[in-house]
């Protein structure tokens, strides 16, 4: 089975609706009685007795609302799994069911799905390797993907009334709809509270204790509720590289919105921008099998930061700086890459004009246009 996950309206069933013989829905009345009938039922309404060249494919969306999803699941596709091939998609959701007592392990694949990014206006192909060659994106495109964001609804639209609208919308279902299905928080009022203040302050580091002194709640439970924000897919968290993984986990976090679109300083925008395409890139190499990757950003005690560090199979690969528009290459980069041993180092910078030439042909550290370099990635 493939377990698809992702952020709410990021284009989950859209897509898996378009490969797929059979959809049901559990939202769906008519639906629903079909799969409470149990696998047997689900089998007659897919057709799978009857003689096919190839296995049908069929999506099953919103299960995880089913409290016995997973059982169904088990059950159904231990004994029909030969004959159908199975995607279960949800909203962002999903994710958070999957990690409680995982009863389908080695029955399911998880793949992550992504907003909109630069590469894929260019290429929507499966690749063979990790970098691509570089290409130019429109600027028609570039424009869309920086002032309304990379989910498709306000990305096609391009009208930046609806965008606004949609990214209202979008935050009310998240937290009055998502939070209430999935979580035992008494007082979503200060959820939401937390959610405000972690909106105005993406790509910065998360103190724990401060956060929870604002809105008045224990640091656990501040820990706790950020950790289920992350997973629920509102934002996600860079921890700092070391080579001791304890100390890593010891030292604070930087917080990432996934909808960059929102953020009214460019400078956050752009560091915003930069990490959901690198959190894209890594964790689609990992989905493809292509290694073990992990998006991390590194500081030291003389307080020397480089935002991202791209590690593969646990060895630093690369480093990415972000700036607007700044040109003078950040000294730290030079200074983690000793340190580091990584392969490449880059200043990504916004505003630069595309260049037609591979960045991860060099070495040492570089300035490279941001449409250039991500025209590279996944």
């Amino acid at each position: 089975m493939a377990l698809v996950s992702g952020p709410r309206q990021v284009g989950k069933t859209t897509a898996c609706r378009s490969v797929v013989d059979s959809y049901l829905n559990w939202d769906n009345a008519d639906d629903r009685r079909q799969l409470l009938r149990g696998p047997a039922a689900l089998a007659e309404t897919l057709q799978l007795h009857q003689l096919r060249a190839k296995p049908r494919v069929a999506v099953l969306d919103e299960l995880h609302k089913h409290a016995k999803w997973k059982t169904l699941l088990k059950g159904f596709f231990d004994t029909y799994g030969k004959h159908v091939r199975l995607i279960v998609t949800g909203s962002s959701r999903l994710d958070v069911f999957r990690r409680g007592g995982d009863s389908l392990m080695g029955r399911y694949l998880l793949n992550r799905m992504h907003p909109w990014s630069v590469a894929e206006c260019l290429r929507v192909d499966l690749p063979a390797r990790e970098i691509h060659p570089p290409a130019e994106i429109s600027p028609a495109d570039w424009s869309a993907l920086w002032e309304h964001g990379g989910f498709p609804e306000p990305f096609l639209r391009r009208d930046l009334r609806f965008t606004r609208r949609w990214r209202t919308l979008r935050q009310e279902q998240l937290s009055h709809e998502d939070l209430r299905e999935v979580t035992q928080v008494q007082d979503l009022g200060v959820m939401e509270t937390l959610m405000q203040i972690l909106a105005e302050r993406s790509g910065q580091q998360v103190v724990y204790s401060n956060l929870a002194q604002e809105i008045n709640v224990a640091t656990d439970t501040a820990k706790r509720w950020i950790d289920l924000l992350s997973r629920m897919h509102y934002g996600f968290l860079i921890r700092p590289w070391f080579a001791n993984v304890a100390k890593a986990l010891r030292k604070e976090p930087k917080w990432f919105l996934r909808d960059w679109n929102g953020l009214s300083d460019d400078g956050a925008r752009a560091e915003t921008f930069v990490a959901c395409h690198l959190l894209k890139a890594v964790e689609g190499w990992t989905d493809l099998g292509l290694g073990n990757f992990e998006l991390r950003y590194l500081r030291d005690k003389m307080k020397r930061e480089v935002d991202f560090l791209v590690v593969r199979d646990r060895k630093p690969w690369f480093l990415v700086e972000t700036k607007l528009s700044d040109t003078k290459i950040s000294p730290s980069l030079a200074c983690f890459q000793a340190q580091t041993k990584a392969a490449h180092a880059f200043q990504v910078v916004i505003n630069l004009t595309y260049e037609a030439a591979d960045c991860f042909q060099h070495r040492q550290p570089l300035v490279v246009p941001a449409r250039t370099f991500l025209s590279q990635l996944l």
